[in-house]
């Protein structure tokens, strides 16, 4: 069993963060486990405004720990729709739960054919292992 969980049915970014197709063109993002491990106590966070239009490797938000401050980067371009407004009030929960609560926005893709585009350019499991040494 790897140190950090990387579930099998996400895409990565080799910036850390994870995607979750979560409708025909839209996603979830949010940092891997090995990244908030990294982080340490996270206790800030900065999300990106909704209805803001992204591009692919823009820096959207920031993550703020103990240790550092992150910056997040879009994975794939097109709109902001929603931002995980609970990380305002407990930023830790990227911590307690990367893979779920801690989830930290979502994008619209243009079409399913551009999100779907998108997603192959991005890491499957294995492929983020080898990313982090796993």
């Amino acid at each position: 069993m790897p140190v950090t969980a990387v579930p099998e049915d996400l895409r990565y970014s080799e910036e850390h963060e994870w995607v979750s197709k979560v409708g025909p063109t839209r996603v979830r993002v949010g940092i891997t486990d090995y990244a908030q491990s990294q982080l340490g106590d996270v206790v800030f966070v900065q999300l990106p405004g909704v209805d803001s239009d992204v591009a692919l490797g823009d820096s959207i938000a920031e993550i703020e720990s103990t240790k550092s401050v992150s910056d997040i980067y879009a994975p794939l371009a097109g709109k902001v729709v929603a931002v995980n407004e609970v990380l305002d009030a407990e930023p830790e929960t990227v911590n307690s739960d990367a893979y779920g609560d801690g989830w930290l926005f979502e994008i619209e893709a243009d079409s399913a054919e551009a999100l779907d585009a998108a997603l192959g350019k991005l890491l499957d499991a294995a492929g983020y292992q080898g990313v982090i040494g796993g």
